[in-house]
């Protein structure tokens, strides 16, 4: 089964797999950033998500306030906010993994399939040595050069651009 979306996605992005995989991973990272962005943004109450934001930081100006005034009572009021706090944080957590166990699948196949043609393979180079590229290498241990990025660096921070700009159109935070 598995070979046969390996075969679905070969013959999707055809020609692109081989001449151009800058292009191929930038649009995969667009579409599957994308997608998660989306599905995050729909199964997600977004309104719950500001609301608990916002009573976090008054509870830290609170928290703070008690702690300068010496204020126990004060202090343990406040203390009593951040535990039901912490409890709609946690029901915002389990909220969350339905967007997390919905895309899980889709990441897994996809990077397997990306893994048969771009493994040790640089897909961006830099002018320099850039820091964060060694940082991608240490996720999948690769033999890369320090100014090489490989298929998996470039997915992420195509993914991550095209997460952000979603993310403010959809007015997320």
């Amino acid at each position: 089964m598995i070979e046969g979306i390996y075969e679905f996605l070969d013959d999707l992005f055809g020609g692109y797999i081989v001449q151009h995989p800058l292009l191929a991973i930038t649009f995969a990272g667009f579409v599957i950033g994308g997608l998660y962005t989306l599905i995050y943004y729909f199964f997600m109450d977004v309104e719950k998500m500001r609301k608990i934001q916002e009573l976090s930081k008054q509870l830290q100006k609170e928290m703070m306030e008690a702690q300068k005034s010496g204020d126990e009572k004060k202090l343990k009021k406040v203390q009593q906010k951040q535990l039901e706090l912490m409890r709609m944080q946690s029901d915002l957590m389990r909220q969350q993994m339905i967007p997390m166990l919905l895309t899980l699948p889709i990441f897994w196949v996809f990077f397997a399939w990306l893994r048969r043609w771009y493994v040790e393979v640089a897909i961006a180079k830099a002018p320099f040595n850039f820091f964060l590229f060694d940082w991608f290498h240490g996720w999948y241990h690769s033999a890369l050069g320090p100014d090489e990025l490989g298929y998996f660096g470039w997915y992420v921070l195509s993914s991550y651009v095209i997460g952000m700009v979603l993310r403010k159109f959809l007015d997320m935070g």
